[in-house]
């Protein structure tokens, strides 16, 4: 791609990320976002219709990398969570380079639907891994699993978000294996 292209992305994805701090999605406009980024409407049509697409481009970026980066540890294993290992999990270190868009998601002034819209594509990715080693479970059994497993993953990042991501990602990673390892 070409690198104008991805500065223009790059421009407008920090920039949303300022106004949502302030306000929701649907009260950003299109000319304070391209005066914040620094280009002009007519840049802006031509990469996105409107200031959700930007958003929405910005949010699939981060489910693709959050998706490898749970997906790590399942493919060093082959599957096998015995074997995992605290510097397999790279979780914490999607978030930590995404933390401007987390500290959005997990700021209490925030519109609830970027919490989730986390929850729904965490919970999704989660579902691939967790069904086919769930084969003793309904439908209904498995739906309170895969709830339960993401809302303590989700907590533990709220955790780290309210603590201003006071620990470096290999301390998260550990204090993970040791809560996975408790019975």
């Amino acid at each position: 791609m070409d690198l104008r292209i991805i500065k223009t992305h790059e421009r407008l994805q920090q920039a949303l990320l300022i106004l949502l701090k302030e306000k929701s999605l649907d009260e950003i406009s299109i000319a304070e976002l391209s005066r914040l980024a620094k280009i002009n409407r007519g840049t802006f049509y031509l990469h996105y219709k409107n200031v959700h697409g930007v958003f929405e481009r910005y949010f699939s970026e981060i489910v693709e990398d959050l998706k490898r980066s749970f997906e790590h540890p399942y493919d060093v294993t082959n599957h096998n969570i015995d074997q995992l290992q605290p510097e397999m999990i790279q979780i914490f270190d999607h978030v930590q380079k995404y933390n401007s868009f987390y500290r959005i998601v997990f700021n209490e002034k925030v519109p609830l639907i970027y919490y989730k819209q986390l929850f729904q594509t965490l919970r999704s990715i989660m579902k691939e891994f967790v069904q086919g080693h769930a084969h003793n479970l309904t439908d209904l059994q498995l739906d309170y699993l895969l709830s339960y497993q993401t809302n303590a993953i989700i907590g533990i990042l709220m955790q780290w978000d309210e603590n201003d991501y006071d620990l470096p990602p290999q301390t998260m990673n550990e204090y993970l294996m040791r809560y996975i390892r408790m019975k």
